[in-house]
């Protein structure tokens, strides 16, 4: 064999024993490989439907009508019948199958920082670029090989999340600077009281340049609060503010937080949506003038 295929096939055995994959049940889940994949992909996609799953998994339609069916009794999946087409039904995880699916993701995400937390922030987007070039290159989809990188915060990082948050809500909303002033402070509190294993800063990269944060801060002991959530423009459509709160989510409960509040504007449509797919409910709403424009302010919250 060439030198590239004993390359490729190196390469395999080496990432499948850093991701566990040879152990009979995937990071010491009762769920094999195949159906945490299907698990995925139910509870990250808005109804899909069984021929979606068997062509993006590439997985034999019988196979997978099996786990279905396993999924079905024990309560982790429903149907619904498309509206558009009698003969085709949609696929929705339920409170039980997003319970039970719940410890594996956050065990997935701990094994992913676990990863990232043996290298340098510099190594650590070395690493997602090679990544995403694998994925590139073997034909994977744009949204697999994600156009951005989202990693913690460092030196420079809050002076771009201040200047985006000012130009972009006086630019849309019209809100005056006492706004960027309160980004200023939020930021400037972050850092002088950081604590590393409850609080942290997620920072969407794309291009060499900031598109995107969000802050989970110590509010008290059970409660986190969620802070600064922001994209770009030119960076929407990608999915990052709804990762980015599914990240905070995660970290939020390993972190032991019973619950996650935050203070936004009615005028907010997008962000609310991010919160309301996520779980957060509204809690109560008040009006102020606090940006020079009458707005009604938001309190959100989520049980955990």
């Amino acid at each position: 064999m060439s030198d590239a295929v004993h390359a490729v096939r190196r390469f395999n055995r080496f990432y499948t024993g850093q991701i566990g994959l040879l152990r009979e049940g995937l990071l010491d889940s009762p769920f094999s490989l195949t159906e945490s994949r299907v698990l995925y992909e139910l509870a990250h996609r808005e109804d899909p439907a069984a021929r979606d799953l068997v062509r993006d998994l590439a997985l034999d339609a019988g196979y997978l009508s099996r786990i279905l069916r396993r999924f079905e009794k024990r309560g982790f999946v429903s149907r619904k019948r498309s509206r558009t087409d009698g003969r085709r039904s949609h696929l929705l995880m339920t409170k039980t199958g997003l319970k039970a699916f719940a410890p594996l993701d956050r065990a997935a995400n701990r094994q992913a920082a676990a990863i990232l937390e043996r290298l340098s922030p510099a190594q650590q987007v070395r690493l997602v670029e090679a990544m995403g070039a694998i994925e590139a290159l073997m034909g994977g989809h744009q949204e697999a090989a994600a156009p951005y990188v989202l990693r913690s915060h460092r030196p420079g990082d809050m002076g771009a999340i201040i200047h985006l948050h000012g130009a972009l809500y006086a630019r849309e909303y019209g809100w005056d600077e006492r706004f960027e002033a309160l980004v200023a402070e939020i930021a400037a509190r972050f850092i002088q009281n950081f604590d590393p294993k409850r609080e942290r800063c997620w920072v969407a990269e794309k291009d060499g340049a900031v598109v995107g944060s969000v802050f989970l801060v110590k509010q008290s002991e059970e409660v986190a609060k969620l802070r600064l959530l922001i994209v770009d423009p030119a960076a929407r459509g990608l999915g990052i503010g709804q990762r980015m709160v599914g990240e905070l989510i995660a970290f939020a409960r390993e972190a032991g937080y019973r619950m996650i509040t935050l203070w936004t504007q009615d005028v907010l449509k997008a962000a609310q949506h991010i919160y309301e797919k996520s779980g957060f409910r509204l809690a109560r709403e008040e009006p102020h003038c606090a940006f020079g424009i009458p707005m009604v302010g938001q309190i959100w919250e989520l049980k955990l």
